[in-house]
């Protein structure tokens, strides 16, 4: 680092820290995998496979609960049911919208064919279904298109990142978006966020009645990222039930209990967190006008990237502050790519690196527009689907103590950074 940011930064305290947790409700399902087997059974699901049919299961980018497990159940039904399952990536322009890139990007997440039991096949290749009455046109993966005899979809129902509306990111943009690979999603974008509650819906219906996909599963989770619900969802009630399952999940939604404070630092963000790398219904920082929600911060830090991510940064542009060693490990070409197909920008770009995790740091508390830098109220997160426990900084722990759902499991105690500056996990 400069000199000049060095004497900028080197005075700026930080405060002492304190672990707490955060209460939310904890509901569960005890065992997942043996009630997904059970909806399975379900009428207008399993039941629609038969002997010999060659069955596409769709599975997204997301870093769903136990998404390994989900979709290894899910072909061993198949199988039991006389099908032939095989795997494709869902998932739009990621994975640096490459075939490879794809299915990498499931192997991170234990999904592929030793594991599963069913081979992947990843290609970038699609047919063009159908065009809305607006234009825009509709895109199918080819290989599901043209050689399953059925097509089965898994994903996760909550909020959106970027807009508000009766669908928002669940089975029906799994299979608009998801399955339509890089070009669909990119003509689902075409028009912009602000159409996206129309056009995710829309495209979808067009997918549902032009492809064979018979049954889909969803799974609602709950603020501590376990699955509280998981269904098996004929094709024809698919729309209808994500609306109920939507709201579902926003109820559960993991948060801060805090309305508004100084800065935010976030060890890791990553696409198998958040499309966003890092969920704005959590942080506050949305990409776009059209959605809205969460906490007044001032200043943003971002730390790290997930080793899931494969270098795709997207979100780092959405912080005010990030390291060098992020900028190190993204795949600039791939993270640009998901602007170039989301059409928004903005999440893409690098913010402001410093060379080290305290000076990044250090930059979020002289900025963030206090008086006594040693009052700053500071939160430091995991990533935003862990928020059961999280540091805030000494000043909070009034208003901590106040809050019922607040419990404080530590004594203050100071920043950890080895000689280079970076933070101690």
């Amino acid at each position: 680092m400069s000199d000049l940011l060095s004497n900028l930064l080197k005075d700026i305290p930080l405060p002492r820290m304190v672990r707490i947790k955060q209460k939310f409700d904890g509901t569960e399902l005890p065992d997942p995998i043996a009630d997904l087997r059970a909806a399975l059974g379900g009428p207008g699901c399993i039941e629609r496979i038969k002997p010999g049919m060659k069955v596409a299961v769709a599975v997204g980018s997301r870093g769903v609960s136990r998404i390994d497990e989900l979709t290894r159940c899910l072909v061993e039904a198949i199988k039991a049911a006389g099908g032939e399952p095989f795997i494709v990536p869902c998932m739009g322009s990621h994975g640096g919208a490459t075939a490879e890139g794809q299915a990498e990007v499931l192997a991170h997440l234990g999904i592929d064919e030793a594991r599963t039991g069913a081979p992947v096949r990843s290609s970038m290749e699609v047919v063009l279904l159908d065009r809305l009455d607006n234009g825009l046109p509709v895109y199918a993966d080819k290989i599901s298109a043209e050689e399953a005899d059925a097509i089965v979809v898994i994903n996760r129902v909550k909020p959106h990142t970027a807009f508000r509306g009766r669908i928002e990111s669940g089975m029906l943009k799994m299979i608009s978006i998801g399955l339509g690979k890089q070009k669909g999603a990119e003509a689902c974008h075409q028009l912009g966020f602000k159409y996206m509650a129309e056009n995710v819906p829309a495209m979808a219906k067009v997918m549902l009645e032009k492809l064979p996909i018979v049954f889909g599963v969803a799974v609602v989770e709950n603020a501590y990222d376990r699955i509280c619900l998981v269904e098996a969802l004929p094709a024809e009630g698919i729309e209808a039930r994500e609306e109920v399952l939507l709201e579902e999940a926003k109820a559960r939604l993991p948060k801060f209990l805090f309305p508004e404070f100084d800065v935010l630092v976030m060890d890791y963000i990553g696409k198998n967190i958040s499309g966003d790398g890092a969920d704005p219904n959590v942080t506050g920082r949305y990409p776009t006008p059209y959605a809205h929600g969460g906490p007044q911060v001032n200043k943003m830090v971002v730390l790290d990237l997930t080793k899931e991510s494969k270098g795709n940064a997207n979100g780092v542009g959405t912080a005010d502050f990030t390291t060098q060693r992020l900028v190190d490990k993204a795949d600039w070409p791939g993270t640009y790519a998901n602007g170039l197909t989301s059409t928004v920008c903005a999440p893409t770009k690098q913010a402001t690196t410093l060379a080290s995790d305290r000076d990044a740091i250090r930059a979020a508390v002289k900025t963030c527009n206090i008086l006594d830098y040693t009052q700053v109220k500071l939160i430091r997160i995991r990533d935003t689907l862990h928020l059961g426990e999280i540091e805030i900084s000494e000043s909070m722990l009034e208003e901590a103590r106040r809050h019922p759902d607040i419990e404080i499991v530590s004594e203050p105690y100071e920043w950890q950074f080895d000689k280079e500056g970076t933070l101690s996990k």
